[in-house]
């Protein structure tokens, strides 16, 4: 079969090529044997699709991230683990974008990953600080031009997998655990050594086992912006509305087949109205507020300027979305096992949603809705949120 880009189809009929062509064919394998998917990513890297956001002068597309959003959702009902590594690497391929331009080294390293397809990992995740990504314990240890740095990564997502990882570390030794900077580092300047294994109920084919890191390299690849700004600015917000569109995206193929579901059995009894008929009209009312609420924040932060990127309301907004959805996700998710009921229980039939539930259920913890509700109510105490519905 011909290549989709060959036709130079845009970023979402690529990825629905990705999809339907590969995804979809391996997923169910993927998730019962917990492995990289690594026939997706290769498909990615020859659709091009890990470079679409970068600039056109880096070899990128100037992609939206709106559609990059739309490409997760369609990766993700197929393979939720295959969407989850493809926004990961865009959430970090953002903050490059957003703040590398400056730096000669990272303005190289962005046509780097255009012209390699590179695969971008995260390591913010660090043991001691229960899951908070604005504070470090390790730190980078900078001598003349290079820097040392050890990390005690709890988790890195298909950190075995990545062409390069992105980290987090204090800015010095002596520094405060919140001065954070972000450093980049290619495979062959860093060395992981496995500490624990990633047996999951869902999520299993993101491989996000947890590591010592272990890295040299020159220091003009820390990112000159504190990490805080780069967290604020476009991190906290792309990471929200991306995963939100993983998460739409398996709620999304659920309904799908509930609707299938409740379909077959209207033609089984023409003139009835099946049982399912009404949950399924509230799965669907209840994905609709999901993606109303995905595309108003996306274009939300389309059109922010640096002052409402770093305002209160803003990030409260952001956590806000990252709440609504991955609790509704489950909650649709459930509906449609209830529509399908034993044939949406049963592994490998068409109506099957035990794995869309198994992904689902990892939403609520990346990061912990506790914590961001908890930073939520810390915001509000300073910040009186428009309750208003118009401007």
């Amino acid at each position: 079969m011909a290549l989709a880009s060959e036709s130079r189809l845009s970023v979402v009929e690529r990825a629905r090529y990705v999809a339907t062509e590969i995804a979809a064919k391996s997923a169910t394998q993927v998730d019962r044997d917990g492995r990289f998917p690594h026939e997706v990513v290769a498909a990615l890297k020859q659709e091009r699709l890990l470079s679409v956001m970068l600039p056109g002068e880096f070899g990128g597309e100037t992609a939206t991230l709106e559609q990059v959003a739309g490409a997760c959702s369609i990766l993700a009902h197929h393979c939720a683990s295959s969407a989850m590594i493809f926004a990961m690497h865009q959430i970090k391929l953002s903050s490059l974008i957003s703040h590398g331009q400056a730096s000669p080294w990272h303005r190289a390293f962005m046509q780097r990953i255009a012209r390699e397809q590179l695969l971008l990992a995260s390591a913010t995740t660090e043991g001691g600080i229960g899951g908070d990504l604005r504070n470090s314990i390790c730190a980078v240890k900078v001598n003349g031009t290079q820097f040392d740095l050890e990390k005690d990564a709890t988790v890195i997502s298909y950190g075995a997998y990545a062409d390069a990882i992105l980290a987090t570390a204090k800015r010095h030794p002596d520094a405060p655990s919140s001065d954070q900077v972000l450093a980049a580092m290619l495979k062959d300047q860093y060395r992981l050594e496995k500490t624990t294994d990633w047996d999951t109920l869902g999520m299993r084919g993101t491989c996000s086992d947890g590591f010592k890191l272990i890295a040299h390299a020159p220091a003009e690849q820390i990112l000159p912006k504190p990490f805080a700004e780069i967290a604020a600015q476009s991190m906290l917000a792309t990471s929200h509305l991306l995963w939100c569109s993983v998460w739409f995206g398996i709620a999304g193929d659920a309904v799908s087949r509930a609707q299938a579901y409740v379909r077959a059995e209207a033609r089984k009894k023409p003139g009835t109205t099946p049982p399912g008929a009404l949950r399924l009209a509230e799965a669907v009312a209840m994905i609709q507020s999901m993606r109303a609420n995905i595309l108003a924040n996306l274009r939300r932060f389309a059109g922010a300027d640096e002052d409402e990127l770093m305002s209160l309301g803003f990030a409260v907004a952001m956590n806000n979305l990252k709440v609504d959805v991955s609790q509704t996700a489950v909650q649709v998710i459930n509906h449609a096992l209830l529509i399908c009921g034993i044939h949406g229980y049963k592994n490998n039939t068409p109506f099957s949603v035990g794995r869309h539930l198994r992904d689902a259920h990892s939403a609520a913890l990346m990061i912990s809705n506790d914590r961001i509700l908890s930073n939520s109510a810390n915001l509000l105490l300073a910040h009186r949120y428009d309750l208003g519905l118009i401007d």
